[in-house]
């Protein structure tokens, strides 16, 4: 049985580009993404006027990176009732010195909420590709997620999320997930920017 993103028809792409400092560019991951049951719910709330009266709570604003992703699984493996990046980086790990500008919200996950941090998409890299398709760009520069560690061991980014603002209309900003992917470890370090050009189609 079809659920109801993949009724709607939609679906995403996603180009994972090294720029490093010199200009030369590597494409490390160009593959599908995964259309999460968050998606259907923040759309549902949308439609039925259960959610936000504002048409701006339901736009995808902010994403996320993670550590805990399993990059060699099967797409098909990938839960489409993933709620939250499995290990989601904290305010701190983003780093200083960068142009991220990190906020820290409840973020809705299943039945409940918990404190998350995600980095906000800058309205400049949000582009309308064709009449129903919309590209995000997310930069996360060279002074970004570097030396990431805990306890001792160090950390590789492998993977990433898409979250809508607050389709609930709460007061506070309250995300939910919408999009996800993991992806080979990518060791982050000051040598280089990541490019993150994520197409929805809807």
């Amino acid at each position: 049985m079809k659920n109801f993103t993949e009724e709607l028809g939609i679906n995403g792409h996603l180009t994972i580009i090294k720029r490093f400092t010199d200009g030369q560019e590597e494409v490390v991951f160009d593959d599908h993404n995964i259309i999460v049951s968050g998606m259907g719910l923040g759309l549902t709330y949308m439609f039925t006027g259960s959610g936000s009266n504002s048409v701006l709570d339901y736009q995808i604003d902010r994403f996320q990176l993670g550590v805990s992703g399993k990059p060699d699984q099967t797409p098909s493996l990938e839960l489409s009732s993933t709620y939250q990046i499995s290990g989601v980086l904290t305010e701190s790990e983003y780093g200083t010195g960068s142009n991220l500008f990190i906020a820290v919200r409840d973020q809705i996950t299943n039945t409940t909420t918990t404190e998350t941090a995600a980095a906000m998409i800058p309205a400049n890299k949000i582009t309308k590709i064709a009449d129903a398709s919309v590209r995000y760009t997310l930069v996360v520069d060279e002074e970004a997620c570097n030396s990431l560690t805990r306890v001792s061991e160090d950390l590789n980014i492998n993977e990433v999320g898409l979250l809508m603002k607050n389709p609930t209309g709460n007061t506070a900003d309250r995300p939910i997930l919408v999009a996800y992917r993991t992806f080979s470890n990518i060791r982050k370090t000051n040598d280089f920017s990541l490019i993150f050009r994520w197409t929805l189609n809807f």
